[in-house]
């Protein structure tokens, strides 16, 4: 199992939000490009970055300081937040970015999408998608600031990326996203059954290293971690050391 560093950028400044709200947001201390050092020098293999400024205007912000971080060698990362169009992504991989996350247009554009997986190949295209669980258990996909549901579940937006090589997918709790109370374990274990041949990546609730056992006993590809980190509930090292060891 991958342990996925997030950092979120808005304003210039690193970033957690509480269940996505923007009014409940926690500024951290040091440069984008410092955090993401730091965790590459701690062993991180994978980084997950966000324009945050970008998820919110629908457009590209944070430019430089993501190509900034994404020059440094030996680490792979994956870009995402307010990517929109075939330009950003091009722009993106040439500012050496492995992987491109595409949120919004993989609920609303599937065929564009589909295109993009297509040409940049599935290893390269990460599908992101936020999720609600309603009182049935189903997982609501929202959009936009998570207030607006979108018109087909997590399941049936899956479904219609069958016919395509679709690899990789991020799926996020949004109720449990920066509350480090525990990853919604029935949720990922679903979405292994369902579809097992995505890698896919867990979001949403970590805070603790025994959180990342349950995920790994799961045999799940990769979980993000942002506020845990942060806030020093466990380090990087020592998380990569409670999976190597548990191998």
């Amino acid at each position: 199992m991958q342990i996925i560093p997030a950092i979120d950028i808005k304003s210039g400044k690193c970033v957690c939000l509480l269940q996505g709200k923007f009014e409940q947001i926690t500024e951290y201390s040091g440069h984008p490009w410092e955090v993401a050092n730091n965790y590459f020098k701690q062993g991180a293999k994978h980084l997950h970055v966000v324009d945050l400024d970008g998820a919110k205007e629908g457009e590209a912000v944070q430019v430089s300081r993501i190509a900034q971080i994404c020059e440094l060698e030996g680490i792979d990362i994956q870009v995402g937040g307010g990517i929109r169009t075939h330009r950003h992504i091009k722009v993106l991989f040439a500012d050496g970015a492995s992987r491109v996350v595409i949120g919004s247009l993989a609920v609303t554009s599937p065929s564009l999408v589909k295109e993009w997986i297509a040409e940049f190949g599935p290893d390269r295209i990460v599908l992101a998608f936020d999720v609600k669980i309603n009182e049935q258990g189903t997982p609501l996909v929202v959009m936009h600031g998570w207030q607006n549901e979108a018109d087909k579940n997590l399941w049936e937006l899956l479904d219609l990326y069958q016919d395509v090589s679709l690899k990789n997918v991020l799926c996020t709790d949004i109720l449990r996203d920066g509350t480090m109370q525990g990853p919604n374990v029935a949720l990922y274990q679903e979405c292994l059954k369902r579809y097992p041949e995505i890698s896919f990546q867990a979001c949403g609730g970590i805070g603790s290293l025994d959180d990342l056992k349950v995920l790994q006993d799961m045999n799940i590809y990769g979980v993000i971690v942002g506020r845990a980190l942060y806030e020093k509930r466990f380090t990087l090292e020592e998380a990569l050391y409670k999976i190597d060891t548990a191998n």
